[in-house]
């Protein structure tokens, strides 16, 4: 009776609840939360402090008594409190204009391709106890192909690769599901760790994971290009423990992670290897879509691309296709049935 009345009051919304960023989507405005997914604690009074880009702002600077935390571990949750008042703090920041009524939403959230049924419950249960009216949870590389407007409800093979900050995967989907697929963790939090790994052995140098992500972002690539990119890299000497500057290139920084785009390219290859030939052949023809905050990385497509022997391409706006495609869902009933994963929720 109630349900037409809460869909016109309710701002329904969307979630990508990553490891490295959380993203909010609404039909009304679009994108109205794009903020790293991380939460400050006072571990004295267990009162947030901040949460997003004000508690990234603090990693590596706090006094013992504030904690700041990841909540999420790959893409799942692993610190089920502090995800449940992150996501309490979006959703509420969402409907400051709105009124009590509205105030509880539908809710839209996405969880990587090899989450449990109790990290399904965990995604759940932390939504509805964040405000959420209803909770409707769908694969990432689903979300992504609905973002990027493929057309997985034909018999057809589309092949997306989700490179974000905790893992990576590769999936093929036809008939409005995933027919074969892989994950790793290493992806863009990993390549960040190769960095710090990299600064210590080659330069005797302790970088931070912030500094580290920075670099990654500003010189980093997949493969020699003709532009060389000088940055300089500040942390602590090891030796001295005193401040210290190198300068340091595109060529230190491929060197860094080219373990891990290699592995990034032989899971993009194992996957082909388990797919059918008939949607091999259609990938073969129309290639891959690249999309997370990995596929910016300079050269990857082109690396991918002469390795797998296959067409690739970088979407437009990669960081956001996920909670675009999440958000379409909201729109789209008929859709959101033959994409959904059943809930985890014992309801009687």
């Amino acid at each position: 009776m109630f349900k037409g009345l809460f869909k016109k009051l309710g701002k329904d919304v969307a979630i990508d609840l990553g490891t490295a960023n959380t993203l909010v989507y609404t039909p009304e405005k679009g994108i109205v939360i794009d903020e790293p997914s991380v939460v400050a604690i006072n571990t004295k009074t267990e009162q947030i402090l901040s949460v997003g880009h004000e508690a990234k702002q603090m990693l590596g600077k706090t006094p013992p008594h504030i904690q700041v935390t990841r909540p999420l571990t790959e893409g799942v949750i692993s610190d089920y409190e502090v995800t449940e008042k992150m996501l309490k703090y979006f959703i509420d920041k969402v409907h400051q204009e709105g009124f009590s009524l509205a105030s509880r939403p539908r809710v839209v959230i996405v969880v990587p391709l090899d989450v449990t049924e109790v990290e399904i419950k965990a995604v759940e249960d932390a939504t509805l106890s964040a405000g959420a009216r209803e909770v409707h949870v769908v694969q990432e590389p689903m979300a992504a192909a609905i973002g990027a407007r493929l057309p997985i409800r034909e018999a057809v093979g589309n092949m997306v690769v989700d490179i974000g900050g905790g893992n990576t995967e590769i999936a093929v989907i036809s008939l409005s599901g995933v027919v074969t697929w892989k994950s790793t963790p290493i992806a863009g939090d990993e390549m960040n760790r190769n960095i710090i790994q990299y600064a210590r052995e080659v330069f005797s140098l302790l970088v931070g994971e912030t500094h580290a992500e920075e670099i990654k972002k500003k010189v980093g690539s997949a493969m020699t290009n003709n532009e060389h990119i000088e940055f300089p890299m500040k942390g602590r000497d090891v030796v001295t423990g005193l401040p210290k500057e190198v300068t340091i290139s595109d060529e230190h920084i491929r060197e860094a992670i080219e373990r891990s785009v290699k592995t990034i390219v032989d899971y993009v290859k194992m996957t082909l290897e388990i797919t059918p030939p008939e949607l091999t052949a259609d990938i073969h023809e129309r290639g891959l879509l690249l999309v997370g905050g990995g596929a910016l990385l300079k050269g990857l497509d082109t690396v991918i691309s002469q390795a797998a022997e296959i067409p690739v391409r970088v979407i437009d706006d990669p960081l956001t296709a996920v909670v675009r495609g999440a958000g379409i869902l909201l729109e789209e009933d008929e859709l959101l049935k033959e994409v959904v994963l059943p809930s985890a929720r014992n309801e009687k």
